[in-house]
């Protein structure tokens, strides 16, 4: 259990009016069982400082999948990743990493897992460049789709019904666009060192995947679980127009496994080579490169977490 432990809760000082009453509400669980220390961050700089400073506290990131990547990568670039407990209080658009680790998006009821829940080793997964990815990392149709999204997600995300804010819909949204003009690649795709589709064979997408999904519930990768050791990686290869289009179409909806021209394996490193391609990580994109390479970090540090 986490409650045991003093806490820094690390928040984003951008955050809105909706984030902030619920964070306060958040911290006032926490403080009925610890000792908390509350710092709002608008950079890396001001995050490493922070970090700086944590000690052996338990970290709670109140944040989505962006801030949770963002405290992973700076402890990570410190060399201060091993052996950390990190607490999720989802408080993001898509909040996908604590979907996959059944932690609850309401606020509240997060705050009571990090105080009465239980530390599991979780994986991580880096790329050569020692950028990290928590949940997911995507290129080809997905990235494109992301970059969409993301692009809906700022400005839907103001909006809100109720409790349900309307950002979520960016990347259905941008999965929605990227069908319509869908992109394809040549690329060489390795999984283990195996070649899973050479140059010869058109690739659309390819996903590797810590968590199960992206976007706010797509389940990229539905069977993906981040403490097993392994990627699930995902690859696409329709040809046609029609087909493309057909799973493009069937992605917003999770249906995409149904397509006859899906594959998904699993293993430790991946690699993919050939023409140039944009990298989504976690909403973070980049590129385009030419290759990439990522490795698994079985049990890199610990969340907190229902069971």
């Amino acid at each position: 259990m986490a409650s045991d432990r003093s806490m820094l809760v690390i928040t984003n000082s951008d955050a809105g009016t909706a984030n902030q009453e619920s964070l306060t509400a958040a911290v006032a669980v926490l403080q009925g069982q610890a000792e908390v220390e509350v710092v709002a961050t608008s950079g890396p700089d001001e995050l490493n400082d922070v970090l700086a400073g944590a000690g052996d506290r338990t970290i709670v990131v109140a944040g989505g999948d962006g801030s949770v990547h963002a405290v992973v990568q700076a402890l990570h670039d410190r060399d201060d990743l091993a052996g950390r407990t990190i607490g999720l209080i989802p408080l993001g658009t898509g909040n996908d990493f604590a979907r996959t680790l059944d932690i609850p998006l309401d606020a509240c009821e997060a705050a009571e897992l990090v105080v009465a829940g239980h530390t599991r080793p979780t994986d991580l997964v880096v790329d050569d460049d020692e950028h990290v990815t928590v949940n997911n990392v995507h290129v080809g149709a997905g990235a494109a789709a992301g970059r969409m999204g993301s692009q809906w997600k700022e400005r839907l995300g103001s909006i809100g019904v109720g409790k349900v804010n309307l950002g979520r819909l960016g990347y259905p949204i941008g999965a929605l666009q990227t069908a319509l003009r869908p992109p394809s690649l040549r690329v060489l795709v390795e999984v283990d060192d195996a070649v899973v589709v050479d140059v010869d064979e058109q690739v659309l997408m390819v996903a590797v995947g810590n968590g199960a999904s992206v976007g706010g519930g797509t389940e990229l990768t539905p069977d993906a679980v981040p403490h097993d050791g392994q990627v699930d990686v995902l690859v696409a290869t329709p040809v046609s127009r029609a087909a493309r289009l057909g799973y493009l179409l069937r992605l917003p909806f999770a249906r995409h496994e149904e397509h006859a021209d899906v594959r998904i394996v699993r293993g430790r490193t991946v690699r993919i080579a050939g023409t140039a391609f944009e990298c989504n990580s976690d909403g973070e994109i980049d590129g385009p490169v030419r290759a990439r390479s990522w490795r698994v970090l079985p049990a890199a540090y610990s969340m907190v977490v229902p069971r």
